[in-house]
């Protein structure tokens, strides 16, 4: 891999640099992602071509960051969470409250991994690196559903 590939590389797994930050690269570059959504939530087309642009990167190039980083899941490698945070709030209705919830609950399941979450990250290459913040997203987005019909099934 030549060095003008892995600076591309870096540059987009790492976020434009945020992955470089010190302490919790990936709680900023899921600040990222709901900054994202907040701007192009009112264009379905802008937001669904930026999950799919986003998504697609990451799969794309985060295997290949692991080699140019020489570190396994490196965590400076942080499109997984920002993947991972425009993925949260598919389909979900626009609230602050959401955005908040959606945030806090994304961490938790990011950080405390419940099933099958920890057995993804596991995996080899892209697939080790973003399915699990997927799935964490998923649990996320189910989450946020579940809350919103209580709350409207019991007002």
């Amino acid at each position: 891999m030549c060095s003008g590939e892995q600076k591309v590389i870096k540059l987009v797994t790492t976020c434009f640099y945020i992955g470089y930050l010190p302490l919790m690269p990936g709680t900023y570059a899921s600040m990222l992602g709901v900054l994202l959504y907040v701007l192009v939530k009112d264009s379905a087309y802008a937001y669904g071509s930026m999950v799919l642009l986003v998504t697609g990167a990451g799969f794309l190039f985060s295997g290949r960051a692991e080699k140019a980083f020489s570190e396994k899941d490196s965590s400076k490698i942080v499109i997984d969470e920002l993947s991972a945070m425009l993925l949260c709030f598919c389909f979900v209705k626009f609230y602050t409250v959401n955005l908040i919830a959606g945030f806090i609950l994304f961490r938790i399941f990011d950080i405390v991994k419940p099933y099958p979450i920890r057995n993804l990250q596991k995996l080899h290459g892209s697939a080790g690196i973003m399915l699990d913040d997927i799935v964490a997203a998923l649990y996320t987005n189910i989450s946020l559903r579940l809350i919103h019909y209580c709350i409207l099934s019991f007002a």
